[in-house]
């Protein structure tokens, strides 16, 4: 494989809904690019892309592949990203290293829900894209319908660069009106056909008038001239491409490779070069993409490979990485020698010598090359990390066989490692281990993997919900703790009050303690801000010595502890004020063990008496659905206690703004898919904590009490 200068070099993405052709079209730009001698195929389960056991069983691609193709002097890397949104980590980890996508639509069914959320992807991510209208010869094409979709989707934007010639099985090729040619099913460059002229004209007329709009000096051009020549066309594109401005529209037939070799040029003429671009570091400084300048490369994903082991696959960012380089990680000041460096396509691998800035490759068996690091030269900084989508699937986990729990913790570490969208953590409030991604099938995924490639059997089950508890109320109660044992004996006796911490309200110093009015002098007051969210405010009230201020660690101690374990539903306990008043204490027996019994329980059965309620988590939920699904998704909701708030119009789509308990959300993106025949899609984020009703209160304090007598 020859080497490529920085800007002979092309990085793009290939997006796009489920059933676009995706893989397909990779696998057509790799014969194009003689990686391949011999074009595979889906269902033949023999495609570059898709070559692991569970993406060849299911027909899908799970994985984002890197591939390269070498044409017209010129590499393109591109990554193969699965069209499902479950899978969607991928395309996201590869918008770090790409400087523009290829936005594949099913010709048969225009802009989908899944092609909206890969466009909503590239638009955050700041990703300039290409739209290439697959599958033009299938019985279903509807190149009108297509093309209608993409103009309600993208509006002006859309720059329709090739229109398709007699669309359908009968596909005779496509018209290019930048180059104002005709390349038929067999790539052959042809005059246009007659019934077709004026059709290109009148394309190519609004082609000219998007290019003009690029630059000041094609604008003046085009007003004096009315025509720009293909160059200045392709110039003008380009421009406005770079400025999100224009969508330029290719038509394709990847299973026939008809268009492909088009797709391919406009890839190198109207995509950016990597040279230049600049990073962010997370330092806030910049690393601009230098051919000269020192090394740095950005671990974007990370496998492991049957017969090979953990494979890393990075893009230099900056400088010229070599064989045998040395480089370290900022962030860490850990070394690694990257012994053997590779040009890669799938499972294929073709050993270089260098690699350029701008370029893609991969290197074996790092010790801490994962995903989302920063390996270079001493001295650079760490490239910023990626920023990936809030999971919207939890899960419990755990091994079906007690003696595995050691080995399934270190699987599911090992495939977070390589997934940055899957996260697993072992929550102390819920005593059990959450599992998180993008959707079930994310999920079962990851349990697949487990199940085979590790030979481990997990459970899949309901997480508990993370409640918090608190109080309404003002309640006093008094608790002492005495133990005599033959020698020395414990106690300590705690007269407490509690009250609702309301934020920004100052602390009341009047009460009411057995009918007489009280009046608190503050002698001390720690003011906590919880690692579980909320406040609590503990104040040393005590007067005239009655507890030594030396016990008042060990009381703050004990209501602590109750705390960590809510005396409702064991939940974490927040938002309290908590006055320590008065108490008893002896001078041989009274010691920190004492108080901190002592204030525990006088906190617990203050807490019971003072009003105690329950909060859940709510989140904010966003629903991306075709309109005639959204009666069926208000009702489901309303069946999760979910509140519409509002919906709006977004590209042809309705989308509902709720918040819904996250008691209500466990396998919600399963059900949103058999609702909606699999078009919606939905993100989540925490918003806050309400109080739950009265009925589902009820429910939960019943159920953990049967828990607690279960455990005695």
């Amino acid at each position: 494989m020859k080497s490529y200068s920085t800007q002979n070099i092309r990085n793009v993405v290939l997006i796009g809904s489920s059933r676009s052709g995706k893989t397909t079209l990779a696998e057509a730009m790799l014969y194009e690019g003689k990686v391949i001698d011999r074009r595979g195929s889906v269902e033949e389960k023999n495609t570059v892309s898709d070559n692991t056991e569970f993406e060849q069983t299911n027909q899908k691609s799970i994985n984002a592949t890197p591939l390269y193709a070498e044409f017209q002097n010129h590499k393109i890397n591109f990554i193969d990203a699965p069209g499902s949104d479950d899978f969607s980590g991928g395309a996201l980890s590869a918008f770090k290293v790409v400087e523009s996508a290829v936005l594949v639509v099913n010709g048969s069914a225009g802009v989908e829900v899944g092609t909206q959320i890969f466009a909503r992807y590239a638009d955050q991510y700041k990703m300039p894209v290409v739209v290439a209208v697959n599958q033009l010869d299938h019985d279903k094409a509807n190149w009108e319908h297509a093309r209608a979709t993409l103009s309600e989707a993208f509006g002006k934007k859309v720059a329709i660069c090739q229109f398709p010639v007699n669309p359908g099985v009968g596909l005779e090729g496509v018209v290019d009106v930048i180059t104002m040619k005709f390349y038929n099913a067999k790539n052959e460059e042809l005059d246009i056909p007659a019934a077709y002229a004026d059709e290109a004209e009148e394309l190519r007329a609004e082609l000219m008038e998007k290019a003009a709009e690029g630059s000041d000096e094609l604008m003046e051009k085009f007003f004096e001239t009315m025509e720009l020549s293909t160059e200045e066309i392709r110039e003008g594109l380009a421009a406005g491409f770079l400025k999100d401005e224009v969508l330029p529209v290719f038509c394709i037939a990847a299973k026939a490779n008809i268009g492909v070799r088009r797709l391919m040029e406009a890839l190198i003429h109207l995509t950016p070069s990597p040279l230049g671009k600049k990073e962010k570091t997370i330092d806030g400084g910049e690393i601009a993409c230098n051919p000269g300048a020192p090394t740095s490369l950005f671990i974007f994903k990370t496998s492991v490979e049957q017969h090979i082991g953990d494979v890393s696959y990075f893009k230099v960012m900056s400088g010229t990485l070599n064989e045998g380089a040395d480089l370290v990680n900022p962030e860490t000041g850990n070394g690694e020698r990257l012994s053997a460096i590779y040009a890669v396509a799938g499972a294929m691998k073709e050993k270089v010598s260098s690699i350029a800035a701008g370029d893609i490759g991969c290197v074996m068996k790092l010790k801490a090359g994962k995903t989302d690091v920063t390996l270079a030269q001493p001295g650079q900084e760490a490239i910023e990390h990626m920023i990936l989508p809030d999971a919207k699937y939890r899960c419990a986990v755990k091994a079906v066989d007690k003696n595995d729990e050691a080995k399934v913790g270190d699987a599911l570490n090992k495939i977070a490692a390589q997934d940055p969208t899957i996260n697993v953590a072992y929550s102390k409030e819920l005593r059990q281990t959450i599992l998180s991604g993008m959707g079930e099938q994310h999920i079962n995924y990851v349990k697949w993997r487990v199940n085979n490639e590790f030979k481990l059997q997990v459970e899949l089950f309901a997480p508990k919900v993370p409640y918090r508890e608190t109080i309404t109320k003002i309640a006093t109660a008094q608790y002492r703790h005495k133990k005599q044992s033959g020698g020395a004996g414990q106690f300590g006796e705690v007269h407490l009050l509690v009250c609702p911490y309301v934020e920004g309200e100052e602390a009341p110093k009047n009460f009411k303690i057995d009918g007489k009015d009280t009046v608190f002098n503050f002698k001390s007051q720690e003011i906590i801000d919880l690692e579980w969210g909320g406040k609590l405010e503990f104040y040393n009230c005590v007067v005239g010595g009655s507890i030594d201020l030396s016990f008042m660690p060990a009381i703050l101690k004990g209501i602590k502890s109750k705390m960590e374990e809510g005396p409702l539903t064991g939940s974490y306990a927040r938002d309290i004020r908590v006055y320590v008043y008065d108490g008893k204490m002896h001078p041989v027996d009274s010691k920190e063990i004492a108080f901190i019994i002592a204030g525990r329980n006088a906190f617990k059965e203050a807490f019971r008496q003072a009003g105690p309620k329950i909060l859940e988590p709510i989140y904010n939920v966003d629903i991306l659905t075709p309109n005639e699904y959204v009666g069926p998704c208000m009702s489901d909701l309303n069946t999760r206690r979910g509140m519409i708030m509002n919906q709006d119009m977004d590209k042809g789509f309705t989308v509902l703004h709720a918040r819904v308990p996250l008691a209500e959300l466990y396998r919600y993106s399963t059900v949103l898919s058999s609702l909606t025949g699999g078009s919606a899609t939905f993100s989540m984020k925490f918003a806050e904590y309400q109080q739950v009703p009265a009925e589902v209160q009820t429910k939960l304090l019943a159920d953990y009490a049967a828990q607690e007598q279960d455990e005695d």
